[in-house]
C-alpha cells in the first residue's frame, strides 16, 4: 500500500497504476494494494494534492508563482513547464515520502490487528451422509 500511496503522490499522470504494477512485481510486493494505494490520487482529489505539492515545492524552492505566457510560443510553453514541474516533483516527492512512511508505519501496526479478528460464517447445511439422520 505505501508502494502505491508513494506513487499515487508523484506526478505519474497516467502511467501510476502500470508504473505500481511493475515496480511491486520487481520488489515482490502485492500487486492489488499498490495498485489501491495509487487511487490516493482520484479525479476529486487530484486537483487538491497537485496544488498542495506545487505549492510547497514552489515555498521550499524559493520560486514564484508561475505567470502565463503573453504568447504561445513554444519556448514560452517550455519554460512553463519547468516553471510548474520543477516545484511539482520536488513537493510531490516530499509528500510522498511523508505519507508512504506513515502509510507503512500504520499497516505494520494495524495488519496484525485485522489478522486476529474473528469472522464467523454463515451457518452451512450439513451434506449428505453428515449430521442427523432422519
Amino acid at each position: 500500500m505505501a508502494l502505491g500511496i508513494f506513487i499515487g503522490l508523484t506526478p505519474t499522470f497516467g502511467f501510476q497504476m502500470l508504473l505500481a504494477v511493475f515496480l511491486a512485481v520487481i520488489l515482490n510486493e502485492n500487486k492489488f494494494a499498490a495498485v489501491l494505494g495509487v487511487w490516493v490520487t482520484n479525479p476529486f482529489t487530484a486537483p487538491f494534492i497537485y496544488a498542495l505539492e506545487y505549492e510547497s515545492g514552489r515555498i521550499l524552492l524559493g520560486m514564484d508563482y508561475v505567470r502565463m505566457p503573453e504568447s504561445l510560443s513554444f519556448s514560452a510553453l517550455k519554460s512553463l513547464g519547468w516553471e510548474v514541474m520543477l516545484p511539482l516533483t520536488f513537493g510531490s516527492l516530499l509528500w510522498a515520502i511523508l505519507c508512504s512512511v506513515a502509510v507503512y508505519l500504520a499497516a505494520i501496526r494495524i495488519i496484525p490487528l485485522a489478522q486476529k479478528w474473528k469472522i464467523s460464517r454463515w451457518p452451512r447445511r450439513p451434506r449428505r451422509g453428515q449430521g442427523r439422520e432422519l
